[in-house]
């Protein structure tokens, strides 16, 4: 079924409404929503919208509840979600922090104690939007071992860029520090499908192709020890920096009740004008060498929103059932 990408903005609207948000957050997450199936982000879209509903409905996160925006040093601005969305938390920090970054060439945003951000290059586009390189870090529940190890210690944690170019991103990339989203084993899981090796391990730390046994098991870091370093990196900024929890601290993000999420994210946002006005020529030299190689791309370089999409019939009958 083809839907209008307005159409799945408005019915997320009107379910999230319906389960207890405010108007105001309704529609922050409403268009994270939409902006995600317009991308073709399937996990991040419509996938997520019934346990946001069912969240808002036992209180796991907190619906109507405004961000705190303070801003403890002249290049560092934090926006406390206090157990909010991230959405509007991010949306009410951003115009600060843009600020902070034209006075200083850098600045930083810590997003703290917000539900999970979902799509985290979401956030740094709209960085870029204001002429400003994004780079983002946000954690997540745990999933993924150490290599060697077969218990998760950290998140799928990823990390994304988004650098501004004259008409919309000149490089764009948002990805998982796991060899791959959490999402995607539960999906094989439902289909019945087998899952790639290098992708996760079982309760003993055996590679498997068992989306089951993976699930008992934990992901694994992409790139090896590499992929594990980002992780970390991500897990530090994001939670030791925001004061937000450890990955190990966070219940599944997609249970139904318990604690909220707790999570954090946080930006750095770059002048790419501040020490000289040759970044645009230095990105160029590197996109055109890419462009000359057939079949090569700079990230996000292809990158084209879809006013519509296709959208499974019992997942659209499940958002028309949520938006009552």
């Amino acid at each position: 079924m083809k839907i209008a990408v307005t159409q799945i903005e408005a019915q997320s609207r009107k379910a999230l409404l319906a389960h207890g948000a405010g108007q105001l957050q309704a529609a922050a997450v409403a268009k994270a929503v939409a902006r995600a199936e317009a991308l073709g982000n399937v996990i991040c879209g419509l996938y997520y919208l019934e346990s946001y509903c069912t969240q808002l409905a036992s209180g796991r996160v907190n619906g109507t509840v405004a961000p705190i925006v303070t801003r403890p040093r002249a290049s560092a601005v934090l926006a406390d979600a206090q157990f909010g969305f991230a959405q509007p938390a991010f949306d009410a920090g951003l115009p600060e922090a843009v600020a902070a970054a034209l006075e200083n060439g850098v600045a930083t945003l810590a997003v703290a104690h917000a539900h999970t951000c979902t799509s985290l290059g979401y956030f740094t586009e709209q960085i870029a939007a204001a002429g400003l390189i994004g780079i983002g870090f946000t954690n997540a529940s745990p999933v993924v071992a150490p290599p060697g190890g077969n218990k998760a210690v950290i998140g799928t944690n990823p990390i994304a860029m988004t650098v501004p170019g004259d008409d919309g991103p000149a490089m764009h990339f948002d990805f998982s520090t796991s060899a791959v989203a959490l999402g995607k084993i539960t999906m094989a899981k439902a289909a019945g499908m087998p899952i790639p090796l290098g992708w996760a391990v079982d309760a003993t730390g055996q590679p498997t192709t068992d989306p089951e046994a993976a699930l008992k098991g934990a992901l694994v870091s992409a790139g090896g020890y590499k992929g594990w370093g980002f992780g970390l990196m991500a897990e530090l900024l994001a939670a030791g920096m925001t004061g937000s929890v450890n990955s190990l601290d966070v219940a599944g993000l997609k249970l139904p009740d318990g604690k909220p999420h707790d999570l954090g994210q946080f930006y750095i946002l770059l002048d790419p004008g501040t020490y000289h006005d040759g970044f645009a020529d230095r990105f160029a030299r590197v996109a055109e060498a890419v462009a000359a190689q057939e079949g090569a791309r700079i990230p996000g370089a292809d990158r084209r929103a879809m006013t519509e999409v296709d959208v499974p019939d019992a997942l659209w009958d499940l958002v028309q059932g949520l938006a009552g």
